[in-house]
């Protein structure tokens, strides 16, 4: 393996010094910033729109239960009929009318409630309205009956039950919230760093093959010897790229919002009140001392060990594979029937991983799908902020890198025939043959 290094090292820099790998390891995070700005735009534009309604209570029982808001202004019409409000909401551009008919049954009320607008209203305002009218006319229910409301608000009870493992660690259902986020970043995140550099890996053989520079490397190097320093030397230039992303892209968004004043973690109205209806709440202290004890209770260390190793065995094992495709084919459009089994394990893992990690991290599926190696980079490192016994990842990470070891003699068989294979379309049952060679 006296080349290996000098093959790592040309891949590399061919692959940094490559215009066009420049020009989008630049532009990428440029773009990406963009258009998150522009979202964000909109969105605090559209926030920030201030809705006049106009409300026509002809009971005069709800009209009470409307107060404005920053965003929400209500105009209470009077001793109008519904021609004549109609006609003044529209004059004055007014978002919509609510009309609510004169019924003093609280039950054929509600069924006799319209919203009149010139467009389709937003679903976040009628599920408000709706919400508002509920309630009121809940209550007005309720003391039609003889009820005493305050006396129901008073005697609710609230049930936080306390969580705690049988050895004394206490946890939170914001634990799990901030274990499967984790989980799932890590898992999101090789599984997209698996698909954009295998590919990577992948065109890069096709090019040289077809280029016939390959003949000439070859006659220096073993087959084994070369696809090893591809996928070494790609991934490198994988990661170098990734980090500038991270820089660039953290850089820019500060400047962005420093100079156009975009708020980035500005969300929709419904969700801003809810924000700010917790930070109002007595519970709230509560809830941000869960979260912070819900970080504290993460194992960061075996974390980020157990992040690195699988997901550097995970991704040389599917780059491999990527590796033996691109010398078994001359162009990418017949890459497409030997890319769909490999892709499959992929999203199986990621299916798995978010549907029954979340539902049960030490359940069966979830434990014997983090020991299969084409789905345990994934599913482990969603299973592993739940607490994996140490035992078990070790198996996970054996089975992984031997499935690796014995992969990359596979895909090396394959690339040792491929790689000088010209002007035909392989079949699976030619692949057989190339390995049995």
């Amino acid at each position: 393996m006296n080349h290996l290094s000098l093959i790592i090292k040309r891949e590399y820099l061919t692959k940094v010094k490559n215009k066009s790998f420049l020009i989008m390891t630049i532009l990428s995070p440029i773009i990406m910033i963009v258009l998150i700005a522009v979202v964000a735009y909109l969105s605090q534009l559209n926030n920030n729109t201030e809705r006049t309604i106009s409300i026509l209570d002809e009971s005069g029982i709800i009209e009470s239960s409307f107060t404005d808001t920053e965003t929400t202004k209500y105009n209470i019409l009077k001793n109008v009929s519904l021609a004549e409000a109609k006609k003044q909401a529209e004059e004055k551009d007014h978002y919509g009318l609510l009309y609510i008919e004169n019924y003093s049954d609280v039950n054929t009320l509600s069924k006799h409630i319209k919203f009149y607008s010139e467009e389709a209203p937003s679903l976040t305002l009628m599920s408000d309205l709706e919400s508002k009218l509920e309630k009121q006319l809940t209550d007005l229910k309720l003391a039609d009956e003889g009820v005493d409301i305050e006396m129901i608000k008073s005697s609710k009870v609230r049930v936080d039950i306390a969580q705690e493992s049988f050895v004394g660690e206490k946890t939170s259902k914001i634990d799990s919230v901030v274990k499967l986020a984790f989980g799932c970043a890590a898992g999101y995140l090789l599984f997209m760093f698996i698909i954009i550099y295998g590919n990577m890996i992948m065109r890069s053989v096709i090019e040289e093959k077809t280029s016939r520079i390959i003949e000439v490397i070859i006659s220096s190097v073993k087959p084994i010897q070369l696809m090893l320093g591809k996928i070494i030397g790609t991934s490198l230039a994988g990661i170098t790229q990734f980090v500038i992303w991270l820089i660039l892209g953290s850089f820019l968004m500060v400047i962005v919002s420093a100079i156009f004043g975009i708020d980035f973690a500005q969300s929709h109205s419904a969700q801003q009140e809810l924000v700010n209806q917790a930070v109002n709440n007595s519970d709230s202290t509560a809830m941000v001392q869960n979260i912070m004890n819900a970080f504290y209770n993460l194992p960061i260390t075996n974390l980020i060990f157990a992040f690195v190793l699988f997901f550097i065995a995970g991704y040389l094992l599917y780059s491999s594979l990527y590796a033996a495709i691109g010398a078994a084919v001359d162009n990418e459009t017949d890459t497409q029937q030997f890319l769909f089994p490999i892709l499959m394990p992929l999203i199986l893992a990621v299916y798995i991983g978010i549907f029954t990690v979340i539902e049960d991290p030490h359940g069966t599926v979830s434990t014997v799908f983090s020991f299969i190696p084409f789905t345990s980079p994934v599913v482990m490192l969603m299973r592993i902020p739940f607490g994996v016994p140490v035992w078990q990842q070790l198996v996970s990470l054996v089975l992984l890198v031997g499935t690796f070891m014995f992969t990359v003699w596979f895909a090396a068989k394959i690339y040792r025939v491929g790689i000088l294979m010209y002007g035909k379309k392989p079949s699976y049952k030619e692949l057989i043959k190339w390995i049995k060679y």
